[in-house]
């Protein structure tokens, strides 16, 4: 039986994998409003934390907004980067995913208008998003664990419209409410949220029955 290889960590490797340690055993039972608090008050571990857990899906959320990579980690980059200038002087935030996710969507699409790329609706004029990536745990594909009928779904999900996509992915993998999908979409009413996600359900049927 061969010795299990040994992880080479460098000082700094270390030294970061132990903060988010510590970030992950601080805060992962406190809400949201009290993490962003904390953060707000200059702590590093609340930053770390906040990064941490929310990069991964800000990435797939502006996935669904541009199919441009770079502009995306610009974008995510330069929010952090804001948000640690204005630390001292943030508002209140009860849901931090969504807050993250509206000033995402915001970032990119001034991005987009400053180099031209914006469609009348808001979005890239290039039609190739990303796909959503459906997880297992998703309450789409929960009871289905065949490998096929997951397929028919993923292909099934890119003939939506791009906004019933971003609408979907953030109540079923990302777990928002309706009211705060509302929010994080720019929404004037909760029902438009709820509007736009039967419709992207009513469709997703329709393409899966034929």
């Amino acid at each position: 039986m061969k010795p299990q290889k040994k992880e080479n960590l460098s000082p700094t490797n270390l030294v970061l994998s132990l903060k988010q340690n510590d970030s992950l055993l601080q805060f992962e039972n406190k809400t949201d409003e009290e993490v962003w608090s904390a953060f707000d008050k200059g702590n590093e571990l609340a930053f770390n934390y906040i990064y941490r857990i929310h990069v991964k899906s800000m990435f797939r959320y502006g996935s669904q907004i541009t199919c441009d990579t770079g502009l995306i980690q610009d974008c995510v980059q330069n929010i952090f980067i804001q948000l640690r200038d204005k630390r001292g002087s943030l508002s209140t935030v009860q849901n931090i995913k969504g807050y993250l996710f509206k000033s995402l969507q915001r970032e990119i699409i001034r991005k987009l208008k400053k180099d031209s790329k914006l469609g009348k609706d808001g979005l890239d004029q290039n039609d190739n998003y990303f796909p959503i990536t459906l997880s297992h745990e998703s309450v789409l594909i929960h009871r289905e664990r065949d490998e096929e009928c997951r397929q028919k779904i993923k292909k099934a999900l890119t003939e939506l419209t791009t906004r019933q996509r971003q609408a979907i992915l953030l109540l079923y993998e990302e777990g928002l409410s309706y009211r705060e999908i509302a929010d994080t979409m720019e929404f004037s009413e909760v029902k438009s949220a709820r509007k736009i996600i039967y419709r992207g359900l009513a469709t997703l049927k329709d393409i899966l029955q034929k």
